[in-house]
Order: structure tokens, then C-alpha cells, then sequence
């Protein structure tokens, strides 16, 4: 495993707390907000600005159109961008405590933090605009907020490689699910792209030899899969690269038991959207 990727798994669980955490949706709700999806939405897209769904759809990239547009911009008709970071933050906040009794923070957030400020962001609109954000004091939110910046520097040169390689965003989810990702199921229910819209992703993949009849990778197909993964873990290294080895592996190593925790509590479902495995 790549070093990129090893410090996404290690990472990922941690940040995702304020996905999966219901302290979340509570304070939301307490907004205003309607229902999960605007509460993902919104707080997720907060640090760009009152933006419409289709910016959002574009940078998020694997969301149906339709399913943003049914959040925003709703949403900011009850919360500003500004109430929805420090909802985000306090509801983070009461989890971790809530999660983690006990136990110091201090090195990991300030590892978190060198990682993060030190992670690439040209060409890449999510991550830029969470680092342009201020940091919290408390050790634990810094490691949230270092978390969050790292994922989504991940995640935009992760969609800069799938737009490279040709795969719309429901193809990406296709082919992910063809390669032993998660199932067609998980992200229909997630992402919300139609049995014929998924149907119509899977025949193009066929046309141009990625998938067989079965709906398999093809050994094409599974070759495009290995170097938009492999380019993603490029792309994300730069960062690790640039903090080195030593301070790297000590930061996989404060912040993989927390995440084990989330994982095998779980608040994180064994089978989620995001196609983290756990081991």
C-alpha cells in the first residue's frame, strides 16, 4: 500500500465523524435544516460560500445533480455558510468528547496541522477553501480541521483524475464497484443515479471495452481503475513527501487507533460510500 494511501485510511474515519455522528444532524436540524442530505450538503460545502447545487454537483462530482439540487440552495434560506462552520465545528466538538473521554490530542493536531498546511491546493477548490478557514484552538478540532483539509486535497485530485481519464461521475462509481468497492446498492442509495442511469454508465463503459456482459472489469477496464488510483495516491503524496517520512508515520500511528475506534464502533458503517475498507 502506497503511502498516501495508508495515511487516507488512517485519517479518513476521523474526519468523517462529522458525517456520521449524530450530533450533527441535531444541531442542524436545531437550523432549520431538512433531513440528512441538506445537513451533508451544507455543512460540507459551508467553506466555499453560499454556492448552487451546480457547483456543488460539479466539485463533489459523484452526487446525482438532481440529489444537490433538492439541498441547496435551500439550505442557506435557513443557515448561513458562516453558521453552518461553527455548527460543524461544535458538533464535532461534542462527539469527539462524547467518543474519546480521555486522551491527549496535542502531537497528533500538531502534526495534523504541519500536514495540512503543507498539502497541495492549486487546482483544488474544496481543499482551498477549508485551509483559508481559521483554525479552532482546541488539539482535537485542530486535528478535524487538518483531517478535513487533507481528505479533500485527496479528493480534488482524485476528481481531477477521473475527469483525465474519461469516467463521468457515474462511470467512476461503476467501475469502483466493478473493481470490489463498494456495492451498486450502497451507492444508488448514497449517490442516487437511477437503475437507467447507471444501466446507460455501464453500456458506454462496454462500448469502450472497460466492461464485459457481465458487468465485470475488463482487463482494460481494470487497468484505467489501478492508474486513476494510482495517480490520486501520486497527486496525494506530494504533501507526505514534503512532511517526510518519520513525522508522517508518526502522525499514521497518534491517529489510526482513534479511527479503529470509530471503525469498530460503529459509527462509520463497515460498507460505506466513501470505499474505505478497514483491516
Amino acid at each position: 500500500m502506497t503511502r498516501a494511501r495508508r495515511m487516507w485510511k488512517a485519517l479518513e474515519p476521523y474526519h468523517a465523524i462529522t458525517y456520521f455522528a449524530p450530533e450533527t444532524r441535531k444541531a442542524t436540524d436545531a437550523l432549520g435544516l431538512k433531513g440528512g442530505w441538506m445537513s451533508y450538503f451544507g455543512c460540507r460545502s459551508a467553506p466555499l460560500g453560499a454556492v448552487g447545487p451546480e457547483f456543488v454537483a460539479a466539485v463533489f462530482y459523484n452526487f446525482h445533480p438532481a440529489m444537490v439540487a433538492r439541498s441547496l440552495p435551500d439550505a442557506w434560506s435557513y443557515a448561513t455558510p458562516a453558521q453552518l462552520l461553527d455548527v460543524r465545528l461544535t458538533a464535532v466538538d461534542a462527539a469527539v468528547r462524547r467518543l474519546f473521554l480521555d486522551g491527549s490530542f496535542d502531537r497528533a493536531a500538531e502534526l495534523g496541522r504541519r500536514a495540512a498546511e503543507l498539502a497541495p491546493i492549486a487546482g483544488r477548490p474544496i481543499a482551498a477553501a477549508n485551509a483559508a478557514l481559521d483554525w479552532p484552538d482546541e488539539p482535537h478540532l485542530v486535528l478535524w480541521q487538518a483531517t478535513t483539509i487533507l481528505r479533500e486535497s485527496r479528493g480534488d485530485g482524485h476528481v481531477a483524475t477521473l475527469v483525465a481519464a474519461g469516467l463521468t461521475p457515474c462511470q467512476a462509481l461503476v467501475t469502483i464497484s466493478a473493481a470490489g468497492g463498494p456495492s451498486k446498492e450502497v451507492f444508488q442509495f448514497n449517490r442516487r443515479w437511477s437503475d437507467d442511469e447507471w444501466a446507460a454508465a455501464s453500456d458506454d463503459l462496454r462500448s469502450r471495452g472497460l466492461l464485459d456482459a457481465d458487468g465485470a472489469l475488463t482487463e482494460r477496464g481494470r487497468a484505467l481503475r489501478q492508474q486513476v488510483e494510482d495517480t490520486t495516491d501520486s497527486l496525494a503524496d506530494q504533501g507526505w513527501q514534503a512532511l517526510g517520512d518519520e513525522l508522517t508515520t508518526e502522525l499514521h500511528d497518534l491517529v489510526r487507533p482513534l479511527s479503529a475506534i470509530l471503525m469498530s464502533d460503529g459509527l462509520i458503517p463497515a460498507d460505506n460510500p466513501m470505499a474505505l475498507r478497514w483491516d
